[in-house]
Formats: C-alpha cells, structure tokens, sequence
C-alpha cells in the first residue's frame, strides 16, 4: 500500500506539471499573433534629409516641415508607430537597400530610376525644377545661357541628374554638393554662376533667409514628389501611407499642412 500510495503521488505530480505546461503552451500560442500580427507595437525608421527647407529642418533641435507633419499625420491616421533618421539626401535609398530605414520622405521626386529600387506611395506634391542666380545676375536668363558657366546641383537629387544629362549639350561645368546651404552659397559669393533647385525648397529657402538669389525664366521641368518603400517590402504600410495620404486630403488636413510653410 505503502509503494502503491508512493507511486499515486507522483504520477498526480506528473499529471499536474504536465497540465501547467500544456497551460503554459496554449497561453504562448495566444500572446505570439499579439506579438508577430500587431503593426502598431513595431516601430518603422523613416530617413529624412534635414537640410531640405520647407519640407525638412531643424528648429531648436526639433524636426519640421512639410514632410515631417505630413508623415506625422499619416502615422497617426493609420497607427503606425514611426522614426526619424536624419541623413544626407544621396545616403537615403542605399541606407533602405542596407534594411536601416523602412520608409523614407525627403522630398524625393517619383523617377523611373528609383522605381527600380523603391516603391512610391501616391504622389503628394507636385513639383519642378528651377534656375537660380546670383541676385545680381543679369546674363543668365535661360538655361541655355549657361555656356562656359558653372553651376551647382545637390547631389543625388533630380537637379543634379537633370544637370548631368544637359552638361553637355549646353555647355556648362557641374559641381555637386551634398547639402543645399552650400550650394547655395556657392552662387550667392559668386563661386557658381547658377544653381538647379527644386521650386518650392528655393522659393522658401530666398523668401525665409534673405538670400543673395533669384529665381528665372520657366521651370525646367515637372515632377512630383512621393513617400518611398523598398521595393517589395512593407506593401501593407504603402497601402496604409497611401490611405492615409487620402484621408488628409479628404479631411482638409493636407492643404493645412502645406499653408503652412508655402503661401500662396
């Protein structure tokens, strides 16, 4: 009876670990779709360029613009969580090819280029590039009176590749810089004679800083600008993005947003 009653103790041990187990199993496999499935605890990096004016800078150590709220607004619209990774302009889709950056907003035009890397949402701005002098300048009124001139073009943008497929037919040297205060004091102290901006960013930047610059002749182009993915990944944010984009036009929201830092 003795051996017997032993032997009952420990299979009922046996039986009860087995149940907490079989519990503790069965409570793991609830937790873990809260866990891979719940998009709104994963935090997604956005690169940014924050010397981009009026779509991305720094005021007082804090993120601003155009991009930046609109971003903001999106993932509050659509609960995604988000973070801002400054870099430069031409480190932004490499640093999505490396997997360090998910998403990216730097007022990138939609190229045919990059959408063999990226995935475009909607496009969100309509853009164009301009030509920029000296403010002094009376000689450069078109591109084509850029022969023998140099001009500058920030690197990795539409302005420098626009730059580099017309450098030769008209004539002119290219230097490229990787933010756009330099370039644009590149031409200001008269080291460039003309500078490719895009209109809005150079409209704002002569407007708010009292730049030694201005604007002439046509826009050179039109392009529009897009909120980027790489290619094939994260197309359920896109979706997100591209729904939430909708819903601030639809609300109003977006055209706040850009009132903001563009008056019309």
């Amino acid at each position: 009876m003795k051996k017997f009653g032993v032997y009952s103790l420990m299979l009922a041990i046996m039986l009860v670990l087995a149940a907490c187990g079989s519990d503790k199993a069965n409570s793991s496999k609830d937790e873990s779709p809260e866990n891979s499935t719940g998009a709104a605890k994963e935090i997604y990096k956005v690169g940014i360029d924050t010397t981009y004016p009026p779509f991305e800078f720094e005021v007082d150590g804090k993120y601003t613009g155009i991009d930046i709220d609109l971003i903001t607004a999106i993932a509050k619209n659509q609960g995604i969580n988000i973070e801002f990774d400054a870099m430069d302009f031409g480190g932004i889709i490499p640093a999505m090819q490396a997997d360090q950056l998910d998403i990216a907003i730097a007022g990138m035009s939609i190229t045919e280029d990059r959408k063999k890397v990226v995935d475009f949402s909607d496009p969100y701005f309509e853009a164009g590039l301009s030509l920029v002098v000296g403010a002094d300048s009376s000689d450069i009124e078109t591109i084509g009176d850029l022969k023998g001139k140099t001009i500058a073009a920030k690197n990795g943008t539409t302005g420098a590749i626009f730059a580099q497929e017309n450098e030769a037919e008209y004539g002119y040297t290219l230097v490229l810089f990787d933010d756009s205060p330099a370039m644009f004091q590149e031409v200001s102290n008269g080291k460039a004679d003309a500078l490719i901006e895009d209109y809005p960013v150079i409209a704002y930047a002569i407007a708010q800083n009292n730049l030694d610059l201005q604007i002439v002749g046509e826009r050179l182009n039109g392009d529009n600008y897009g909120i980027a993915i790489l290619k094939g990944k994260h197309q359920d944010i896109l979706q997100k993005i591209n729904k939430g984009l909708q819903d601030l036009r639809d609300s109003g929201e977006y055209d706040e947003i850009i009132a903001k830092y563009i008056k019309k």
